[in-house]
């Protein structure tokens, strides 16, 4: 029997509103439903006394692959923002990521081969051939004085543990450059929707059906009678109601605030590294618009405080826990689903269980469109 739709896509973020846009120049009809009160997942924005906020968090849009930018840009205009992150430690500020005006802030070096040594020297000290967490790991890396100050307390904080409880894998590797390059990705093309992603997003579900407001797991056999297919980008695991098990997640909490100065901290976000400053990063939203100078020249600014949460069924998922027990887990609810529910796809950041940049989440959905349609 022929549906109403031929695809129900569930989460209207990055994902999905992009599979939705493709599935439309394919001919297909769309319906795209979401449980919050609006579009756009977690790049969504708010105006706050026209200062443009990332509700969820700093999104900036950076990618190598020429045709995710060229796809983006059929939608919405970027402007030049450049990710230059500084990190507080004891009220010492320091570059992101580590680079030469690190290493002089750090040791006062100047030249790259002295930055080299000591680095070197750090590393040989350690002895560690096999590091058996993630402290080892990036003693090994980097070395203990930029361990100590830069890394320890802010991934403490970030996945509330001690480092030594962490397995070695979450940082396989660290940017080290020996250049005065403050410049945080390495990508091609970079910058921020002018007028915030929502514009993208609108951009992308233009001419399709959506609904905000639905959770689709409260009446799952309503919206599976809409459409012959589905498209989920929710948890894997809240839908199969957690029957093998929950998967891990770190999760955030947002402080917002306006302050009546035109410039708080000089820059879009400062990192916080020491662990006993309980939020691991403030962002000043109007920096993201290093072009708009009427944001700029407001006499006032909006802030927001990270703080990392634990989280529990039901919280906003940011982070999967990235160890053996999660992978094996998420698999397990993928054969679960393919042997189960053979017209549901489970797609994006949540159904695959794997943290991806906006670059990548949107070529994830372009190579899954070209595959399924």
């Amino acid at each position: 029997m022929k549906h109403e739709y031929d695809f129900l896509v569930v989460g209207a973020g990055l994902f999905g509103a992009t599979f939705a846009c493709m599935a439309k120049q394919h001919g297909k009809k769309c319906l795209v439903i979401d449980k919050r009160s609006h579009l756009g997942g977690n790049v969504y924005c708010e105006d706050a006394e026209g200062i443009t906020i990332h509700k969820y968090g700093p999104h900036i849009f950076h990618t190598h692959d020429e045709k995710v930018w060229n796809f983006v840009n059929r939608f919405v205009s970027f402007n030049r923002f450049t990710l230059n992150t500084i990190a507080n430690y004891k009220g010492k500020l320091y570059n992101l990521p580590f680079n030469m005006y690190t290493f002089y802030q750090m040791w006062g070096v100047t030249q790259p081969e002295e930055a080299r040594r000591i680095i070197e020297s750090q590393r040989r000290e350690a002895v560690m051939e096999n590091p058996a967490n993630l402290e080892e790991q990036a003693i090994c890396l980097v070395g203990r004085d930029v361990y100590a100050t830069l890394i320890k307390g802010y991934t403490e904080k970030q996945w509330g543990r001690a480092c030594t409880e962490l397995p070695a894998s979450i940082i396989k590797r660290l940017p080290v450059r020996f250049t005065f390059d403050n410049n945080y990705f390495n990508d091609r093309y970079q910058g921020i929707p002018v007028g915030g992603y929502n514009v993208l997003i609108k951009g992308l579900l233009d001419g399709i059906e959506w609904r905000t407001g639905c959770n689709y797991l409260d009446d799952r056999a309503y919206f599976d009678g809409l459409a012959d297919e589905i498209v989920y980008t929710g948890p894997i695991d809240e839908y199969f109601g957690w029957s093998l098990g929950f998967l891990e997640y770190r999760s955030l909490r947002f402080e917002q605030e306006m302050l009546p100065v035109s410039n708080y901290q000089g820059n879009a976000i400062v990192n916080y590294t020491e662990r006993t400053v309980p939020y691991t990063r403030i962002v000043e939203h109007k920096h993201f618009e290093p072009d708009n100078g009427a944001v700029l020249s407001l006499p006032y600014t909006v802030v927001t405080r990270e703080y990392p949460a634990d989280y529990t069924p039901g919280s906003e998922a940011y982070y999967p826990v990235d160890n053996k027990r999660n992978r094996d887990l998420h698999a397990a609810y993928q054969d679960m689903g393919r042997c189960n529910v053979p017209h549901t796809w489970f797609a994006g950041r949540l159904g695959s269980y794997k943290y991806v940049d906006m670059g990548q989440a949107i070529s994830s959905a372009l190579k899954f469109s070209k595959a399924l349609l």
